[in-house]
């Protein structure tokens, strides 16, 4: 039997998965936390990756491993290969600013790599540097994403040029055109303020490796988040995705590239050679977290409490817009609990508006793909919030369709597994793995909840 591992190191942990390269039977995993935030030393998802490693009984056994990880993240080197200051992650909104100046000093952005530029991507946050930082601007050989950076760290080298990604994860950086698979160099330089020489990382296919270690542990090309969730998850064109993590997305598996100047659609790469049109909001599963904190009760009882509220949460409408947002782009806002009254500020009235609230703003995310033309067959709902039964009830009528909620599992790391057994088998198409019982949800539409919610987010404006 090849064993073949799949790492996710996510906003808040690291999770490890160790698969049957054939059939893709999950024999061992492990999993260990590290500071969250918006701003980490890389230190710590390296301690957290060996701790997982370690949990998970080690790779000695393994063949390959890819790493799939948080995008957008900034990771600055220097010469050397040091770290020059914490890494500033998707979820930091310091460079909005920046990112308002770059799409205005390169009007044609949106056409170049798929994405107007908002604060997450990479772009803005090289811009917030070189306007805040410069000492440490000056000092920058090399950016990479907080994949490429373990990718690198797990190989063992100290050279800044050994450095990997894929395009899926370049795609997120804001400098990087995902229909040529091409650098911009011309835009970095732009966002750094100069010309200095710096290194990006070189593009490998899924089908590649780009390392191997002195074990022999060979090292796959790895993917952003949701492109390696995409891929765990054996999406094809016409399949949307929204996955409910720290973040909330919806993207699609698409053939055709989308370029949208509004920044609502973000143009990605998918990690099987397509495209990846992606809408993100800034606010999910934390959502969820915070109501359960508020009512002082578990996540399970949470949906009980929802589910037992009428559609509508009896007039409560929640903008959850609690650590500002990314779509649309209010960096600044905070949330707004709308319509309560002494008749209905009742536990289960809350939580189910706290659970449509976070659902709303990925229902427009939908739309926002069906409007560009995204083909759409099916809606798979995964993430840590789809385990909750009245997540998944409430999507699918806040959609209007039906939505397939696969089993729970870590999927962003079984992309990356699924990946490096790819690399290994040397075929032109990827592995089949069970994904096992897809559970199918469809629920009565409720329309008139987001023209409610619309209606508050359009007024808060």
């Amino acid at each position: 039997m090849t064993l073949v591992a799949g790492v996710d190191s996510s906003t808040q942990s690291v999770k490890i998965v160790i698969r049957d390269a054939e059939t893709g039977e999950l024999l061992r995993e492990g999993r260990a936390s590290h500071p969250d935030g918006t701003e980490v030393d890389p230190k710590y998802w390296w301690e957290a990756l060996q701790s997982a490693i370690q949990q998970a009984g080690g790779l000695e056994d393994v063949a390959a491993i890819a790493i799939g990880g948080q995008q957008h993240g900034m990771v600055a080197l220097d010469s050397e290969g040091n770290v020059i200051r914490p890494a500033l992650l998707w979820n930091d909104t310091r460079s909005a600013k920046e990112a308002k100046d770059l799409n205005s000093e390169i009007p044609a952005i949106a056409e170049l790599t798929g994405s107007s530029l908002v604060a997450s991507f990479t772009a803005s946050k090289v811009r917030w540097l070189a306007d805040h930082e410069s000492e440490n601007a000056k000092r920058v050989a090399a950016i990479c994403l907080p994949h490429d950076w373990l990718s690198w760290k797990l190989s063992g080298s100290k050279d800044i040029n050994d450095l990997f990604t894929d395009r899926s994860d370049a795609s997120g950086t804001g400098y990087f055109n995902p229909v040529t698979s091409e650098y911009l160099p011309d835009v970095f330089s732009s966002a750094l303020k100069s010309n200095q020489k710096v290194v990006f990382p070189r593009i490998i296919s899924s089908r590649e490796f780009g390392a191997t270690t002195e074990s022999g542990l060979k090292i796959g090309a790895g993917a952003g988040d949701n492109a390696g969730a995409g891929f765990g998850i054996q999406a094809e064109e016409g399949d949307v995705i929204v996955s409910l993590g720290t973040s909330g997305t919806a993207f699609a598996i698409s053939s055709t590239s989308t370029h949208d100047s509004t920044g609502t659609i973000a143009g990605f790469a998918s990690a099987s050679g397509e495209f990846l049109p992606l809408v993100c909001t800034l606010n999910a599963a934390r959502i969820l977290d915070a109501a359960a904190t508020t009512l002082g009760v578990t996540h399970e009882r949470l949906g009980e409490l929802a589910l037992s509220s009428p559609a509508g949460a009896g007039g409560l409408t929640l903008l959850p817009y609690f650590e500002g947002e990314r779509t649309p782009n209010r960096p600044d806002a905070t949330g707004v609990l709308a319509g309560i009254t002494v008749g209905n500020s009742h536990p289960e009235n809350i939580a189910r508006a706290y659970i449509e609230g976070m659902l709303c703003g990925l229902a427009d995310a939908v739309d926002a793909l069906e409007r560009a033309g995204v083909e759409i067959r099916r809606v798979f709902l995964v993430g840590g919030a789809a385990k909750n039964p009245a997540v998944s009830e409430i999507a699918s009528a806040l959609f209007g369709r039906e939505v397939l909620v696969p089993p729970a599992g870590e999927y962003v790391a079984n992309g990356a597994a699924r990946q490096a057994a790819w690399a290994l088998s040397g075929s032109a198409t990827p592995p089949h793995w069970d994904l096992g019982d897809v559970t199918s949800v469809k629920a009565k539409p409720t329309p008139e909840v987001l023209v409610r919610y619309r209606a508050l987010r359009d007024f808060t404006a």
